[in-house]
């Protein structure tokens, strides 16, 4: 389930996602299949919100934001990856 974020939520970096993907209860690699399907959705410098529970996308977020050249921002909960698109 995929929907755009509208109400506040605590930012790591004091800004609210302009994309919110929810993949929690699917497994690896659907959530970063589905991050880079819709990375593009967002404008460059929006950040997005990717929930996912699979303890894969734990090393698996990161290291695609390295990758292709989008800047991870942290898991301010369990389950939320935030990142920023380049």
């Amino acid at each position: 389930m995929e929907r755009r974020v509208r109400e506040r939520s605590v930012a790591v970096s004091g800004e609210l996602p302009a994309l919110r993907l929810d993949y929690r209860g699917q497994r690896c690699p659907l959530p970063i299949i589905g991050l880079a399907r819709r990375i593009g959705d967002v404008p460059a410098g929006a950040v997005l919100e990717l929930l996912a529970d699979d303890p894969a996308a734990r090393s698996d977020v990161p290291a695609w934001c390295d990758m292709c050249g989008h800047d991870y921002l942290g898991e301010p909960r369990p389950g939320t990856f935030w990142l920023r698109r380049r």
